[in-house]
């Protein structure tokens, strides 16, 4: 899987501790609020996003820039720490009383700091368009690998997105870029309608009658509609 970084514009809080040059905390993420164009899409982060790696504690780094050069923190040594809440993802780091760690405690108290990020390998996604019309991807379930203090949001990463986009639709990442808005739209509208239509018939697949197997009328239906997707090719 392809690690992805997304960026959230707002500055981050250094707090005093017993001990180093302090406290960095911030929103690496926030839920359901929608992103910049990505480049062809906006992006929001569901809920429930960050659920799995937080309940599994999976190993998440904190580095100044994503750079491992500059290590910040870790959830294994507990220097990191994260959480959700109805707002986002906080965390905190422990800065250490390393050169990376003073300089990043005298950025965040000049007010420099001005972006937080988090690194993710998506697990789950789920696209849809907003009420604008515009392809939106929603990121359902990812699993964490660092989240960091950055300078500037320069760098999205969103290749991974347009190529879930572009699988979404059923047609060739290459030939994404000749598809025009319109027909993007339209695709997404009924890829989301055949999502909807599939998951009220899971029951009935589940519960196929008894002797009727894969004739019963409600999956021959089903079967009928993805075909209508498959033309759209």
């Amino acid at each position: 899987m392809d690690v992805e970084r997304r960026y959230l514009a707002q500055p981050v809080e250094l707090r005093k501790s017993d001990g180093g040059p302090g406290i960095l905390a911030g929103y690496a993420a926030k839920y359901m609020r929608y992103s910049q164009n990505l480049g062809g899409f906006v992006e929001q982060v569901a809920t429930r996003a960050f659920a799995k790696s937080l309940a599994d504690r999976v190993s998440v780094l904190a580095r100044y820039n994503h750079d491992d050069n500059y290590l910040l923190g870790t959830t294994e040594a507990g220097t990191l720490r994260m959480s959700s809440d109805d707002v986002g993802l906080p965390y905190e780091i422990d800065l250490p009383d390393t050169s990376a760690g003073r300089d990043v405690a005298v950025l965040a108290n000049r007010g420099d700091l001005q972006y937080s990020s988090f690194a993710f390998h998506t697990i789950e996604d789920e696209w849809g368009v907003t009420e604008q019309g515009f392809p939106l991807r929603s990121l359902l379930n990812v699993q964490l690998v660092d989240v960091a203090p950055v300078n500037s949001p320069a760098y999205l990463d969103t290749s991974t997105g347009m190529r879930s986009l572009a699988e979404r639709i059923h047609v060739d990442a290459d030939d994404l870029g000749r598809v025009s808005l319109e027909e993007i739209r339209s695709r997404l509208l009924v890829a989301h309608d055949l999502t909807v239509e599939m998951r009220e018939d899971v029951q009935v697949s589940e519960d196929t009658v008894e002797g009727q197997g894969d004739t019963h009328p409600s999956l021959l239906a089903l079967r009928q509609r993805e075909l209508e997707l498959i033309r759209l090719r």
